[in-house]
């Protein structure tokens, strides 16, 4: 059964316009995994005459979120988690971007957070093809449940390597979760929302430049 979207200023853009103002959205469905919680599953074009960045040539939409809405499919991911009927005593969030949701999904089920920093950037640069642990998994984990949370979904590799190198410190459960996946891509036990446009996410779009400036982000600029 198709539900409206709360009319929250500036939830969700479509290019640069604004998708709220009590319009349904035909992509909007219920999820009966989590009763009342709403999944949202939405494609969104690009504005005609857009250009993009290199890099970005195979994307053929665009999720912008805003933080109102990137919380909202935080307490959908920690709602699966809790009525799957899985209780995990700690929650790691994969650094950086997924100690943001990992940080939330761990207060709402009230377990202890910790971190672990896997990547491919180097600063703000990407300069490797896998990505690479540069923390330890915590020991805190031994013998106790696990869930690792991570902003997005893709590959999968991070969520594995991070579930691997977890494994060694012998865990007595690992469960993996994400808030966004890719319809192609690695599914983790928990996910909040699917799409396969370029997601935006709200601490991407703007950056401080080095005047102190806050200014688009770079790598957006003809897109929003």
């Amino acid at each position: 059964m198709a539900r409206r979207m709360p009319p929250h200023e500036g939830c969700v853009k479509r290019g640069r316009h604004d998708l709220r103002g009590g319009r349904p959205l035909s992509a909007l469905r219920e999820d009966p995994y989590v009763g009342s919680v709403p999944y949202w599953k939405m494609t969104m074009p690009i504005p005609t005459g857009s250009s993009r960045q290199r890099g970005m040539a195979d994307a053929s939409d665009v999720l912008e979120l805003s933080w109102e809405f990137f919380g909202e499919l935080c307490r959908v991911l920690a709602v699966k988690v809790a009525t799957a009927g899985y209780r995990p005593d700690l929650v790691i969030g994969i650094a950086k971007a997924g100690v943001i949701p990992g940080a939330v999904v761990a207060s709402i089920l009230r377990c202890e957070f910790y971190s672990m920093k896997i990547s491919r950037d180097d600063g703000m640069e990407r300069v490797r093809e896998q990505p690479k642990i540069f923390s330890q998994a915590p020991r805190e984990a031994k013998g106790r449940k696990v869930l690792i949370v991570d902003e997005i979904s893709t590959s999968g590799e991070t969520l594995r390597m991070a579930a691997n190198a977890l494994r060694q410190v012998a865990p007595s459960q690992i469960k993996t979760a994400a808030s966004l996946v890719k319809p192609s891509g690695f599914r983790p036990d928990y996910y909040s929302l699917e799409t396969d446009s370029m997601v935006i996410f709200p601490w991407d779009r703007h950056v401080v430049d080095e005047a102190g400036t806050i200014e688009v982000n770079p790598m957006y600029r003809g897109i929003i």
